[in-house]
């Protein structure tokens, strides 16, 4: 998942504002004059959670209305706003992770639970952890790779101990949703 967003819309003063102090946030900032700007950045960038700041009351209406704050009072409580897109942000968080697709499968990340139309299996956080990577590769990853990657490289951990955590898992979808296919493997490695 890339990086939360705050977009201003047609409010320098703010922008200048929150530009000073950017570096103790956890999200992007960047200014914009309309909303059709924002939303071609935000498909280019792929933006998960992202917020609209603005001033105006503006229909909006190619923008969820959820990822929109609209400062309507004057004078306001900067830290009143931080709150409400640190609020904003996480909720929004929250609903990504619950609903996360991969063929089909739903992923919700904050139960750890994996379903297929009416089947659900509950994922312990390393599954969990191997799905998602595997989810993010173009191309098939090695043991070694996904070692490194999934389990911090352990130097006293055996690849023989990756390959058990992905069979189990394997083995777990099978019983539960009938697929031996959701996690492929070939000469160079696993993928879905």
């Amino acid at each position: 998942m890339s990086k939360s967003a705050v977009y201003i819309i047609n409010f320098k003063v703010l922008y200048n504002i929150i530009n000073e102090i950017k570096n103790l946030f956890n999200f992007d900032l960047i200014n914009f004059e309309n909303e059709k700007d924002v939303l071609k950045d935000q498909k280019k960038r792929q933006d998960k959670c992202f917020i609209v700041l603005t001033k105006y009351d503006s229909d909006y209406s190619l923008i969820d209305k959820n990822q929109i704050i609209k400062i309507e009072k004057y004078p306001f409580s900067f830290f009143s706003l931080v709150e409400k897109i640190n609020s904003n942000l996480l909720m929004q968080q929250y609903d990504f992770q619950s609903n996360i697709n991969i063929n089909g499968y739903k992923l919700d990340l904050n139960s750890k639970i994996i379903s297929f139309k009416n089947n659900k299996l509950k994922l312990t956080q390393r599954e969990t952890e191997i799905i998602l990577f595997l989810k993010e590769q173009k191309v098939p990853i090695n043991i070694n790779i996904l070692q490194k990657e999934v389990w911090g490289y352990a130097e006293d951990l055996e690849t023989h101990t990756v390959e058990t955590h992905v069979y189990r898992l394997r083995k777990k979808l099978k019983k539960a949703f009938d697929d031996l296919n959701f996690i492929k493997s070939d000469k160079k490695g696993y993928f879905i």
